[in-house]
């Protein structure tokens, strides 16, 4: 009987306990109505419906596509079988190599392997003045200043003893040639070899530098004035006067402009090899 009777008194405890809670809810809940009511004179608040949500509809752009000039054969006459057997040995090459993609006015680091440095490996920072030849004789050449003396090395781009190439600075110039680069201050042929890399979005059109640079007094190694180099990237006004400028136009040769055999169009040649080489890339 007494443990009934403990067991009774125990329910009835809990039973004022959920009573109790009950009675403050109602209140708390009575009180925040009248609070509201008061608020808005009475009648029941509005519905108003949540904000849509703003998609902003972003356009993917596509990106860069990207040959490399070596793939492209000359337009003399040729063998073309040579070309796509060294194009399958430039494709393998890159599967071991990321040849990155770069431009004349670019500055690049190029890590070759030497057997007569300390590590074994040799590293050069320098500014891509030059890009010639096709097929595995493509080759490339970088210009620095060290130590107030100009310092230009030649490199063959599909040569095993590469060990990386890293583009620090990717961008164009107003030339396709930029040797004129011998004869202009050493300021625009400095770079810091511990210079960190510009990091560009591959959505991002290549940047063009309009630089135009002032040269060393006169004599130059070639006369860049003459018409036949067409270089728009040197202060000529700083060194030539108006009378050598048109001195200089002697040796033009505007019947050239309706030569229709002096444009190569490779535009559906370039779309073929540039799918064939993605292709043999994703294998």
């Amino acid at each position: 009987m007494a443990a009934c009777s403990r067991r009774a008194g125990g329910v009835l405890s809990s039973v004022r306990i959920l009573r109790n809670l009950q009675h403050q809810d109602e209140r708390l809940f009575s009180t925040s109505l009248a609070r509201h009511a008061a608020s808005s004179g009475g009648q029941p608040p509005k519905f108003v419906p949540p904000t849509k949500p703003v998609i902003k509809s972003q356009s993917q752009a596509s990106l860069r596509k990207f040959l490399s000039p070596e793939f492209i054969p000359p337009r003399q006459r040729t063998n073309p079988i040579k070309f796509a057997i060294e194009r399958k040995d430039m494709i393998r090459r890159c599967k071991v190599l990321n040849i990155p993609e770069f431009y004349v006015g670019s500055i690049l680091s190029v890590t070759m392997s030497d057997p007569h440095a300390a590590g074994k490996t040799n590293r050069f920072v320098g500014i891509c003045i030059q890009r010639s030849g096709k097929g595995l004789g493509a080759t490339f050449i970088l210009r620095n200043v060290v130590d107030g003396q100009g310092v230009e090395i030649c490199y063959e781009l599909y040569s095993p003893r590469i060990r990386s190439i890293e583009v620090l600075k990717l961008e164009k110039r107003l030339d396709d040639n930029l040797m004129y680069l011998r004869d202009a201050l050493p300021d625009y042929s400095t770079f810091d070899f511990e210079m960190k890399p510009v990091h560009i979005s591959p959505n991002q059109d290549v940047p063009v530098n309009p630089l135009k640079v002032k040269m060393k007094p006169r004599p130059w190694s070639k006369r860049w004035d003459r018409p036949k180099f067409n270089i728009k990237g040197i202060r000529f006004d700083l060194y030539v006067t108006p009378e050598q400028m048109e001195h200089a136009q002697k040796w033009a040769q505007p019947w050239q402009e309706y030569d229709m055999l002096k444009e190569y169009d490779t535009s559906a040649l370039e779309e073929k090899i540039y799918q064939e080489v993605q292709a043999e890339l994703r294998k």
